[in-house]
Formats: structure tokens, sequence, C-alpha cells
């Protein structure tokens, strides 16, 4: 499993870099703040919503902690997405940077 972590994807926001950033958590956890310009799908709706997960190029997942981000990281590797990156840490560590 390839991974990134927060402060990784935080510099690369910074410089400028356009990111494909999947918040795989359910809206409640959403409403408490997430990453800018990442797109929300909870885990469950996944696998109905494929059509929105660019195929090819660097998707980077993100949840609470890396757990369900890592789980949805196995799905869509097994439906053939590749440049899967999954954020270690999740959210909780973005929000000590």
């Amino acid at each position: 499993m390839q991974t990134i972590t927060p402060a990784e994807v935080k510099q690369r926001i910074e410089s400028g870099e356009k990111l494909f950033i999947l918040d795989v958590r359910e809206p409640e956890e959403i409403a408490l703040g997430m990453i800018p310009g990442a797109k929300s799908i909870p885990l469950m709706q996944i696998p109905e919503r494929l059509a929105e997960i660019p195929q090819d190029g660097e998707t980077i997942l993100v949840c609470r902690s890396g757990n369900r981000s890592g789980r949805a990281y196995e799905y869509l590797e097994a439906q053939g997405f590749k440049g899967l990156k999954n954020m270690t840490g999740g959210m909780l560590e973005w929000e000590t940077l």
C-alpha cells in the first residue's frame, strides 16, 4: 500500500499542486472540517459512485485515522484503480499540523 503523510499533503497543497483528495468519512465527521478541495464520498457509497473517482493519476484517500481510507484503498485497487495513496494518521494527524 502506497502511503503519504499529512505533512506531505499539506506541503503539496501549499505549493499550489492540484491534488485529488477523496475523504471517505461520514457527513457528520466532514461537518467538523475537511482538507480544502477534498471530495467527500462516504466509504459505503464508493461502489455506486466509482464514476466520480479518477481511474488513473493520483488519488489520496483520507479518513479520521487512516483505517477506513485503507479499506477504500484496497477496494479501489481491486477495481483496477491506479495511483492510490493512503494518508497515514488521517484527519487526527492533519489537525495537529
